[in-house]
């Protein structure tokens, strides 16, 4: 236990520490879409770890109840009153290692995907927002705080703040965690308002009116005691024009209840000493090994590469966020360089077709595999010499810091967590865990590549910043200290 963990412990009895509610769409290891589910129950684990009553609050989407539904324990059924509809929930508990988490069953909003997109989406989760507040009395469990994520539940504290305000479920603070700012969960007022039942009077530019309509995130910003973003560079750049996404305003009115808290990884899982989905663990006095897994997975995929040849690996939603458009401008200037290259994601039909197509119009030098595929992703990053992440906006990333683990140098975007976690390399004081580039421009990301592509011909440098990539601390330990400060704070206030 380090000096600034023991120090909560020993100045705080953890009978007394604050009752935690965390909720939101998803969570891994029951549900997982992308990096909010890991977020989720990475933090989680680890504040209980730490002495917190933590407990989950969840969706029982399909995708779980299929795993789940022999182990949970039903707690109690009830109705949501949804407009002049009047729906069934149930609240099914199951113990996940020591943390109670309460499922809330609805065949008919969880019974599918777990995200349905249009207005259904919106209905979906104005269910959930509102099955979370009324099943507190059915568990027991009153909380302190409650820790909403993202827009699916972030109207939550405003439900709080204005339709139970004078209950004591009311009483419980809020913080709201902004993963994305770019999905705010935007629907007509007069849809929201009657699935919820909020007042007209709301429906201002200081409430949650947002270009006509009504939007779930804004109103969690406006309504939650506590705002927190995945990276301190992202809570400074979301109150900017740029990156603010229309609500830059709002949030410099709310810049001293702003938080940035980097998120961390589950290093057990991504752990290229003891990882069982890579066949040669190694760890950084070992990086031998690391080239017998890049070997391994060019002779898997059938690359026509030699060992010798700087492999770039992705992994990654295919959206215009992740900069996918500079990869496809310069991707024959990339592999006129030298390189091998090897995607794995999924998303926007157009990049998918672009990428199912390199193998052939590269000889096989390069592949894109337009699947989930996790297993493949480990040995990705256990295989690869580069990890290309050129991100339009990044409010932090976690695939950098896994790649970091393994040794398998980022090549970034300045933006976001990115900034926060990848350190250009000086060549003339040694220092430094990857390459960046600060313009959102193609050339400018080619010019970082082909930079990086220089030092690599010196094994040396290469392998000195691998050692100092993997020696460096990507654990959610640190950041969970600040997040116990933070609940700390907010009952004191």
């Amino acid at each position: 236990m380090n000096r600034q963990l023991q120090n909560i412990m020993e100045s705080k009895n953890t009978d007394a520490l604050p009752r935690i509610l965390m909720t939101g769409a998803e969570c891994a290891p029951f549900a997982k879409t992308g990096g909010l589910a890991d977020v989720i129950g990475t933090l989680t684990r680890e504040l209980h770890a730490l002495g917190f009553d933590i407990r989950l609050m969840l969706p029982f989407h399909r995708i779980i109840k299929d795993q789940y539904r022999e182990k949970v324990q039903h707690l109690a059924s009830f109705s949501v009153d949804l407009g002049w509809r009047s729906q069934y929930a149930g609240i099914e508990l199951y113990d996940w290692e020591g943390i109670p988490v309460y499922f809330i069953d609805n065949e008919y909003y969880f019974g599918h995907a777990i995200y349905c997109g249009g207005n259904f989406e919106g209905e979906q989760y104005a269910y959930f927002s509102r099955a979370v507040i009324e099943a507190l009395p059915l568990t027991g469990f009153q909380p302190d705080i409650i820790h909403a994520n993202d827009w699916h539940t972030a109207i939550i504290p405003m439900l709080l703040s204005t339709q139970y305000n004078q209950e004591p479920r009311g009483r419980a603070r809020t913080v709201l965690s902004i993963h994305n700012l770019h999905y705010q969960g935007r629907f007509s007022f007069g849809f929201v308002s009657d699935l919820l039942g909020i007042h007209s009077k709301y429906f201002q530019k200081e409430g949650i009116e947002f270009h006509g309509d009504a939007s779930f995130l804004k109103a969690g910003i406006v309504f939650a005691d506590q705002l927190v973003t995945v990276s301190p560079t992202y809570a400074q750049e979301i109150r900017t024009p740029y990156y603010g996404e229309g609500l830059e305003g709002i949030l410099e009115t709310r810049a001293d209840d702003l938080t940035g808290i980097l998120n961390g990884i589950d290093t057990t899982v991504f752990n290229p000493a003891s990882d069982p989905l890579i066949p040669f663990p190694y760890d950084a006095e070992s990086l031998p090994a690391k080239q017998k897994n890049k070997e391994a997975l060019i002779d898997e995929l059938g690359l026509t590469i030699d060992p010798g040849t700087p492999l770039v690996g992705m992994v990654t939603r295919l959206t215009k966020q992740k900069g996918i458009d500079l990869v496809l401008r310069v991707f024959d200037e990339m592999m006129e360089a030298g390189i091998g290259f090897l995607m794995i994601g999924t998303g926007e039909k157009n990049y998918e077709h672009f990428f199912r197509g390199i193998a052939q119009r590269t000889g096989n030098r390069s592949m894109g595999l337009t699947e989930f595929n996790d297993p493949l992703a480990h040995r990705l990053y256990a295989g690869s010499d580069f990890f290309l992440m050129p991100s339009q906006f990044e409010p932090c990333g976690l695939a950098q810091m896994i790649a970091l683990r393994y040794g398998t140098i980022p090549i970034v975007r300045a933006t976001g967590g990115l900034r926060d976690t990848v350190v250009p390399y000086n060549e003339f004081t040694d220092e430094g865990n990857g390459f960046s580039f600060e313009n959102y421009n193609a050339h400018d990301m080619l010019h970082a590549v082909r930079y990086a592509l220089d030092i690599y011909q010196n094994r040396q440098r290469m392998d000195s910043i691998r050692r100092r990539a993997m020696k460096q601390d990507w654990s959610f330990q640190k950041s969970v200290l600040e997040y116990a400060r933070l609940y700390i704070e907010i009952v004191r206030l």
